[in-house]
């Protein structure tokens, strides 16, 4: 990783490329665009589990939170500061997707929704999670709690207890936790915590108009491999 940039480090084909930004670059700006081979195609995010195929998306900036591509060259981008961003392709390098997932569209399913997407069977499926709030810094109510453990008791081991209706939530956990049932089990990355690192990240949670980082991935098309 430079100041910039941070690239995956994860089992992905090489064919497929992604690039994280840091707080030093402008999202969305010059200094991204230069690193990208077209111009990406950005959502609007809504902390939900749509996913949009912008091979044949209608519009310019879908509504939703994670977005898969088939086609060499496309660039797919989603925006974060304290969510999880996902990185997905298959192993044979058809298809690459992204996801934001915060607490709430990872409740709700938007991995599991982004590898469905896919079409591609799960077990064939890298995953890398790049940075996002940490275990020690993401403080949680009995909403959250409830989100994940009402359903699947086992997710409690992602919540530590703090005090009295409190918990501290492991985001990266809970999301290797869940892509692990449904047969991901190659994740890389989720190492990073946006709220401490405060001289690299932003974090909406330390700092509520922060910007945002972003997270860019795209199919290689031999020309820029």
């Amino acid at each position: 990783m430079n100041e910039d940039f941070i690239v995956p480090s994860w089992r992905g084909a090489p064919r497929v490329h992604a690039v994280f930004t840091t707080r030093a670059v402008a999202v969305p700006g010059e200094r991204l665009r230069e690193r990208l081979p077209a111009e990406p195609v950005w959502l609007s995010q809504v902390h939900g589990k749509e996913v949009v195929n912008v091979d044949t998306r209608a519009v310019a900036q879908p509504r939703a939170d994670a977005a898969v591509t088939r086609t060499p060259g496309t660039v797919i981008a989603i925006r974060t500061a304290d969510c999880l961003p996902v990185l997905f392709a298959d192993r044979s390098a058809g298809v690459v997707a992204v996801a934001h997932a915060g607490w709430r569209g990872l409740a709700a399913g938007v991995l599991e929704a982004t590898v469905d997407a896919m079409r591609v069977d799960a077990h064939d499926v890298d995953a890398w999670i790049g940075p996002a709030i940490g275990p020690q810094a993401f403080e949680v109510g009995r909403d959250v709690y409830d989100a994940y453990c009402v359903a699947d008791p086992a997710c409690a081991r992602y919540f530590a207890p703090l005090r009295d209706g409190k918990w501290l939530a492991d985001l990266a956990g809970l999301a290797r936790h869940r892509l692990a049932a449904i047969g991901v089990a190659s994740v890389a990355g989720g190492d990073w915590c946006t709220y401490t690192d405060t001289d690299r990240f932003f974090s909406y949670r330390r700092e509520k108009g922060a910007g945002r980082m972003a997270l860019a991935a795209w199919i290689s098309t031999g020309e820029d491999a």
